[in-house]
């Protein structure tokens, strides 16, 4: 199943995406996408719901973030080598763990805000895991029972502020830097994450373009691993790591984004994301 959330910020209703892609109206069957709806009981019963049984969305609604209720947004660095050698850093022996703020949560087709005294503005294609049950020292091989689903993420990076100091979150965390879906894919759909294609335009040229095949760590492992050292829940998302092209890695010099930049990004199966980067308003 595809579900997602549509309507104006704050007013979202639940929605079913059909084969032929439109927004099927879910809320006469549930209330909400939230940790409950992803619980593998409630997924269950939402699988067996017929997209064409349900009214069409008429329009083009917004998209908003596919599912509510996120009580924590993980994040792994360096996970592809070909990102970590463009970034000068080492291979890891194991995941590079840190958190991007809850606050950063956005529509996939959201606009993308430049934070004050921002310079180094970049972006960052990435594989979303999305937690459906606890999961609480589990093993690599019972990992992704604990898994929802997943959607398309942008890591968006605000390196000035993300290398002052050992810790990245401050440069990882400001508002609209985690655009995600625009639907919630669950795990029916993705019976493998690691044969993934993604790609990331700026401005209608290729940035990134990589497989999940070659991430240093799988979906697995990583669950398994941030699992030893927190307890994930439902609602909790992951978000895996991206492959070389960031604008931090360009030759000779760096490129970063500036305000009227269009970046478009997808994930084979998991749809397209569009932002346009904003002056911060105020």
């Amino acid at each position: 199943m595809k579900l997602c959330r549509y309507g104006k910020d704050g007013f979202e209703k639940p929605g079913m995406i059909d084969a032929e892609g439109r927004v099927r109206d879910l809320s006469k069957v549930i209330e909400s996408i939230g940790p409950k709806e992803i619980s593998p009981r409630e997924l269950k019963m939402l699988s067996k719901v017929k997209p064409e049984s349900l009214p069409v969305v008429a329009g083009n609604p917004r998209l908003g973030v596919p599912y509510v209720g996120i009580g924590k947004f993980v994040a792994i660095g360096l996970n592809y080598s070909d990102h970590a050698k463009e970034a000068g850093q080492p291979i890891p022996s194991e995941p590079v763990v840190f958190m991007k703020a809850t606050t950063c949560i956005s529509g996939a087709y959201d606009n993308v805000i430049q934070p004050k005294n921002s310079t180094k503005l970049d972006w960052e294609v990435e594989l979303g895991i999305v937690i459906g049950t606890k999961a609480q020292y589990v093993s690599e091989a019972k990992a992704l029972y604990h898994v929802a689903g997943y959607c398309v993420v942008n890591d968006v990076s605000e390196r000035a502020f993300q290398l002052q100091s050992s810790q990245w979150d401050k440069g990882k965390g400001c508002d609209s830097f985690g655009p995600m879906g625009p639907w919630l894919v669950t795990t029916d759909e993705i019976r493998d994450p690691q044969v993934l294609d993604l790609w990331l335009d700026v401005n209608g040229k290729r940035m990134q373009t990589g497989n999940t095949r070659t991430m240093i760590f799988s979906c697995a492992q990583i669950v398994s691993y941030v699992s030893q050292f927190m307890t994930l829940l439902p609602g909790d998302i992951i978000t895996t790591g991206t492959p070389a092209g960031v604008g931090l890695g360009m030759k000779p010099e760096p490129v970063f984004l500036k305000v009227g930049d269009v970046m478009t990004l997808g994930i084979k199966g998991l749809g397209e994301q569009k932002q346009k980067v904003v002056a911060w308003p105020g």
